[in-house]
């Protein structure tokens, strides 16, 4: 990873560059209310409220020039630029972290929509407090560790939740926790997963259910429920 000299203000990275096996096809470009996917992450990382700066958006190469120009449409005040992604998804936020120049950045699944201006803000301050933050939301179902097909243990439902993005961090500390899994050899879903590895605090931020990554065709169904308007974007 190259080093970064950040300047002041938010990147946005948003990694775009799964398959979507599951979903049958990249699920970024399916079409929610006459935008696809992307789209609407794009427009909340573009409303004034949420702080951004810049977005950094992780793709595949033959995608660039379909989200520069969806880009342009909707968030047009807004700098966007395109990195191809890797093997992992590690490895490509390690590669859109390369091109973030901003003193924060805020980590964002492209294939989740249904994030608004309000968590954006609430993630970026948290992370100006504490150095890094993550969103989550409160687990419901009883939660067990399994194995052999034996039920190992019961855990507390009040002492866990289901993590999301966005995820917010300072630029160099993000930048040591990747450093720091390479040359570890480190793997974990998430960012904040690799700065707690740091043995760095990570805030958690309440977030949201509708905030939900789309997977499978009936979370399209689900975020049409929710979602029946275009969030707003930048004029």
């Amino acid at each position: 990873m190259s080093e970064a000299r950040p300047s002041g203000g938010v990147s946005a990275l948003v990694p775009a560059a799964g398959v979507g096996a599951r979903f049958g096809g990249n699920k970024i470009w399916a079409d929610l209310w006459g935008y696809p996917v992307l789209g609407w992450v794009l427009r909340a990382l573009g409303d004034p409220g949420s702080g951004v700066s810049e977005v950094v958006v992780v793709i595949d190469s033959k995608d660039h020039h379909r989200v520069v120009e969806l880009s342009a449409a909707l968030t047009p005040g807004l700098t966007c630029t395109c990195v191809d992604g890797g093997p992992r998804r590690q490895d490509s936020v390690s590669n859109g972290l390369a091109c973030c120049t901003k003193q924060m950045v805020v980590v964002h699944d492209g294939a989740r929509p249904g994030v608004s201006t309000d968590l954006l803000a609430r993630v970026i301050e948290a992370a100006r407090r504490v150095g890094a933050s993550t969103a989550y939301v409160p687990v419901v179902d009883s939660t067990a560790q399994i194995g052999g097909g034996l039920l190992q243990r019961v855990l507390k439902r009040s002492e866990l939740g289901s993590i999301q993005t966005p995820q917010a961090f300072e630029h160099e500390l993000l930048v040591r926790a990747h450093e720091n899994a390479m040359a570890r050899g480190l793997e974990a879903d998430d960012d904040a997963a690799l700065v707690l590895a740091l043995g760095q605090p990570v805030a958690a931020v309440l977030g949201d259910a509708r905030n939900l990554k789309v997977t499978k065709e009936q979370d399209m169904d689900a975020l049409r429920a929710w979602l029946t308007q275009p969030v707003g974007g930048r004029s």
